[in-house]
């Protein structure tokens, strides 16, 4: 999986896994499965009802309207995601991490045409394999990116803590930090906690703050712990 780097507004740097061609094209395929479904049951439940479902603008519009704008209106309101993307763990993203804007959207969703619908999505997965960053010529034009969320290890299982929905986090600078890193540190920390032995986790965090330009004002056992509950939160947003 390839990935690319964002600067995010505290100035920490995070690298963003990239969509695989085939993660968007299974999602493509869940959403057009929806999409085929609505437009199948929508007609029969017009059929039952003596009612032709082509022949009147009105009808006409309730078949073709919800098809029509499913992508644009699916990423508006659930966050850069459809149905599909929600089941492959994608979203789209600004290419510095955030929520893309509703002209962000509209472009994706205009560009379709050209990407997708024209050429059965020939354009897309060309532009998209030879990009590098998950973007079709819609997202080069928005200036969005389709990232992966899905985390390649279970490293929020090996936390083993609770995670309140508010928490807040403390340390933005975490999210430059990777899995390797974060494990190295817990497993250090668990087997001094173990231990009992203090000087170790002093040890610690010294370092820890150190490398991440941290200043400390909790105690090394807070901070570490700290720490790790703020990895786990970026990480898994």
């Amino acid at each position: 999986m390839s990935h690319f780097q964002i600067e995010t507004a505290q100035n920490v740097k995070i690298q963003q896994n990239v969509a695989t061609v085939w993660d968007r094209i299974l999602a493509y395929i869940i959403d057009f499965t929806i999409i085929l479904a609505y437009v199948f049951a929508t007609i029969a439940v017009m059929s039952g009802l003596n009612v032709s479902p082509f022949e009147g603008f009105a009808t006409s519009l309730v078949i073709g309207l919800p098809p029509f704008l499913y992508h644009l209106l699916m990423e508006i309101f659930l966050n850069g995601q459809s149905v599909g993307k929600a089941s492959m763990h994608l979203r789209v993203v600004n290419l510095d991490g955030s929520k893309p804007q509703f002209s962000g959207y509209l472009i994706r969703w205009l560009f379709r045409i050209i990407d997708i619908s024209l050429v059965s999505g020939a354009v897309a997965i060309l532009v998209i394999l030879l990009n590098g960053k998950g973007q079709r010529l819609g997202d080069l034009a928005a200036k969005t990116a389709v990232i992966s969320e899905r985390r390649k290890t279970g490293f929020d299982k090996m936390l083993n803590f609770e995670m309140e929905e508010s928490y807040s986090p403390r340390y933005p600078q975490v999210a430059s930090m990777t899995d390797k890193d974060v494990r190295k540190i817990k497993a250090v920390f668990d087997k001094a906690h173990r231990k009992s032995d203090h000087f170790i986790i002093i040890k610690l965090s010294d370092k820890v703050a150190s490398q991440l330009n941290i200043q400390l004002d909790q105690s090394p056992q807070t901070f570490i712990q700290t720490l790790l509950k703020d990895y786990h939160y970026y990480s898994t947003r």
